[in-house]
């Protein structure tokens, strides 16, 4: 059977979409400064750069969004960065896909044992959080006890495993025996959004590749190398995975993280995470599904 492929003239039609969609976002930009010039006069200031925060945060996501977009889905990146201004409003973005994390939801044993392990977790205490977090994201079995739940309770834990997917990843800290300092040690490396178990090899970290089942040191300084030469030649990073190979992909998914600079017309900077989901039905063209910011306090 051949491969589905879209034709030409509806490749042209996509982008033709998203060109008129990044059109409207420059246009989103373009307001924010207008926006923020009228609500001066009505209201105080930390409310107006709440206002212009946002705004500008969103623009921003939107920018990257659409720069993904414009591209036909074979050819669409998987990270970028790039800056814009509007009026004395700055805005910094830096995306990259969120298959680069490992997903807590979908991530084999054997993975989430290599990153306990990639972050100085010895091996019997790696595999016995692994189980802890596959026992809080997996159903109970029908007409079976509920040993898990058993073992919460038995610890005097006052509440049960989710047994359902993990909600946020925050939820680590609420897992069984996982430490406080093992749980923030590995938070930068794990996702809920990427819907995968491949990990993309073209933008994971040092940790998440080296917690690869199959992988070397020596494989690992290869790939680390090679990427830093020529970022963006995934086949030749696959050729140098070695046993690895089958636990890695090129496909970044539909989920990418943003990572937001702003700096106000004040002064004040706005740092934010993101993230979104490119969607292929609806009027919108992405979905937002996380977002943080410091406008409040630290992230």
């Amino acid at each position: 059977m051949r491969p589905f492929s879209k034709s030409p003239s509806a490749d042209n039609g996509f982008i033709l979409v998203a060109v008129l969609w990044m059109v409207a976002a420059l246009a989103t930009l373009a307001s924010i400064y207008s926006i923020y010039t009228v609500r001066t006069a009505a209201g105080s200031h930390v409310a107006d750069e709440r206002l212009q925060a946002e705004e500008s945060i969103r623009a921003g996501v939107e920018l990257a969004a659409y720069q993904v977009l414009a591209s036909p889905e074979a050819a669409r990146p998987t990270h970028g960065a790039f800056d814009a201004r509007v009026g004395r409003t700055r805005i910094s973005v830096r995306y990259r896909s969120e298959g680069a994390r490992i997903d807590l939801n979908v991530a084999p044993k054997d993975l989430l044992i290599g990153l306990l392990k990639s972050v100085g977790v010895g091996e019997t205490e790696a595999a016995s959080y692994a189980d802890r977090i596959i026992g809080w994201r997996k159903k109970a079995a029908p007409n079976v006890g509920d040993v898990e739940a058993d073992a919460y309770k038995t610890a005097g834990i006052p509440y049960a495993p989710r047994q359902a997917p993990f909600n946020d990843v925050l939820e680590l800290s609420l897992v069984m025996g996982i430490p406080a300092p093992v749980v923030e040690r590995i938070l930068p490396d794990v996702t809920i959004y990427s819907g995968q178990p491949l990990i993309d090899v073209v933008n994971a970290d040092a940790t998440v590749l080296d917690a690869l089942p199959g992988m070397t040191r020596d494989i690992l300084h290869e790939v680390l190398a090679a990427r830093a030469q020529n970022p963006n030649d995934g086949k030749a990073l696959m050729a140098l995975m070695g046993p690895a190979r089958n636990r890695v992909t090129l496909d970044g998914g539909k989920a990418l993280r943003a990572s937001v600079r702003v700096e106000l017309e004040r002064g004040r900077r706005v740092e934010a995470e993101v993230v979104f989901m490119l969607s292929n039905s609806g009027n919108d063209p992405f979905d937002i599904v996380y977002w943080r910011d410091d406008f409040d306090g630290p992230l």
